[in-house]
């Protein structure tokens, strides 16, 4: 993180309410630094209270205690943290103009809690079921955005195994699962565009750039150094996600790919329809209940 600025400046609040999910480090971080400096209500939902208190503090910090900023507790890989973390925003009451799926992992190997191949069930399963159960307030508040972070490294996967994601990782590292899962990000994103058409609430995913973060953090030695020369800061990663997020440049836009703040094509696959509304229909069936 770069350090505070060196003098604190009030904030103007703009009126407008954003949930950033996995905020308490990384470009998640930056990301709600920037929008709550902006004058943005910002919601950090998050595992981890405690770190997600320093990321408060910061805000306070350089916004002179003006700023609005919030913990929200959120567990994407156990569908039960999810429900609550939409019931106890929605019981705010409040309008929501822009939903960043933003938190992920990779290089680990597990299962979910509420039963899903571990980084399939945290960046895709979790993330679709908060969407859904805010889309009202989304709608509402419209027009309004859901940006979800993917990744170039989509381009690893040929496609979705439907019953090796509801079984443990399997590949070295869990990479290609990780694969798996930033292929679904996009697919999402591209299908919740065609589905929300018309409603003034507009879609983006993208690819941040290979972040210096703590995705990264349970890499094997001395593949985590070598990885690590190559990555880029997360004030940097971040940029994608806040012109995604707030730029009048894409408004307009929605269902794209971005890579460096412009539209890029993904993979085929990850352009397959059929693939993303299939995608779509087996998601719906595992959140159910």
């Amino acid at each position: 993180m770069a350090a505070p600025s060196p003098a604190a400046a009030a904030v103007t609040p703009n009126g407008r309410v954003a949930l950033v999910t996995g905020a308490n480090s990384g470009i998640g971080r930056v990301t709600a630094v920037e929008l709550a400096l902006q004058g943005w209500h910002v919601f950090l939902a998050c595992r981890d209270a405690r770190k997600t208190d320093e990321v408060l503090r910061e805000i306070a910090q350089r916004s002179a205690g003006t700023a609005r900023a919030e913990f929200i507790a959120l567990d994407l890989g156990d569908l039960a943290s999810v429900r609550q973390c939409a019931q106890a925003f929605n019981a705010r009451d409040l309008p929501l103009h822009l939903l960043v799926n933003n938190a992920g992992l990779a290089g680990r190997k597990g299962f979910t809690p509420s039963g899903f191949e571990l980084a399939f069930g945290v960046c895709h399963v979790g993330h679709f079921l908060l969407t859904q159960l805010l889309l009202d307030r989304l709608k509402a508040a419209a027009p309004s955005r859901v940006v979800v972070v993917a990744s170039r490294a989509h381009r690893h996967a040929r496609g979705i195994d439907f019953a090796a994601v509801r079984q443990p990782s399997r590949s070295a590292g869990g990479l290609m699962d990780y694969s798996v899962a930033k292929l679904a990000n996009i697919l999402f994103a591209a299908e919740l565009g065609r589905r929300l058409a018309g409603t003034g609430v507009t879609t983006y995913a993208l690819h941040p750039g290979v972040v210096a973060t703590g995705i990264w953090r349970v890499l094997p030695r001395p593949l985590d150094a070598l990885v690590k020369l190559f990555m880029i800061d997360s004030e940097e990663g971040a940029k994608t996600t806040l012109y995604c997020a707030t730029s009048d440049a894409v408004a307009q836009q929605t269902g794209l790919y971005y890579v460096k703040s412009a539209v890029a094509r993904p993979t085929p696959v990850a352009q397959d329809a059929a693939l993303a509304q299939a995608l779509w229909t087996a998601s719906e069936g595992w959140v159910q209940g």
